[in-house]
């Protein structure tokens, strides 16, 4: 394994499904009962905060009942153990990589569980309810919204992901859809700096065939085959 000591690993909805958590597709879930434009951009929450503020209490809710799946746990392991620098960038706002044990997490996308100021922009651990307009900790405005990235606005952190793609060996992308820009171009940008690309997926997603090798399964199963294979040296 000399040839790989810096790993990039992006995960998405795949890796908490499978701790059942709904994602934007799944039939029946959260997502289904709403249009995104309604729950999920500036717009809608401009237009009708309660909605908003209501759905991400649903979330948060969720979130908090679940567990993390063999694929959180494994690559906590794989974190504690690799003998080189690891990042894992989510574009999951579930808190299920730290609880499987993760310590470096990077939320492109924000987190539910916490608290975003709209005025002074100061971040709080919240996961109780905004709906009834809760002072800001840090301001005491009444301006407090999910720390969620919505459609239309940047995600964070985009400096350090870019720098970390440019510098890797090896890039990985967990249940990922493939269609949601910037991080569906992630595999682009670390194949251009020369890196190794691998996809982990349930199904081929849509930008797969920029990938060096897909493998398909429940990431539960192949996440941890594939850590497995990472500590004893025989990925290639």
């Amino acid at each position: 394994m000399t040839d790989i000591r810096n790993i990039v690993i992006l995960t998405g909805a795949g890796v908490s499904a499978e701790s059942g958590i709904d994602t934007f597709r799944a039939d029946g879930g959260l997502w289904e009962q709403h249009r995104i434009e309604d729950v999920a951009t500036p717009e809608g929450f401009a237009r009708d905060p309660d909605l908003v503020l209501r759905f991400y209490e649903m979330r948060k809710e969720q979130i908090q009942t679940k567990l993390p799946n063999p694929a959180h746990q494994a690559l906590a392991r794989l974190e504690a153990e690799w003998d080189g620098n690891l990042l894992l960038v989510t574009q999951n706002i579930d808190d299920l990589h730290e609880r499987g044990g993760s310590k470096s997490v990077l939320h492109m996308h924000g987190e539910a569980l916490l608290a975003l100021c709209s005025a002074c922009e100061a971040r709080s651990p919240w996961p109780g309810v905004m709906v009834e307009r809760p002072p800001c900790p840090s301001c005491g405005a009444a301006a407090l919204r999910p720390d969620v990235v919505w459609f239309g606005e940047m995600p964070y952190r985009m400096d350090e992901i870019y720098a970390a793609l440019g510098a890797c060996d090896l890039f990985v992308s967990i249940g990922t859809s493939g269609a949601v820009y910037p991080a569906a171009g992630f595999v682009r940008e670390a194949k251009a700096h020369g890196a190794q690309t691998l996809e982990l997926n349930l199904e081929r997603s849509q930008g797969s065939g920029w990938f060096d090798e897909t493998r398909l399964g429940p990431a539960g199963e192949i996440v941890p085959e594939w850590v497995d294979q990472m500590l004893g040296g025989s990925f290639t």
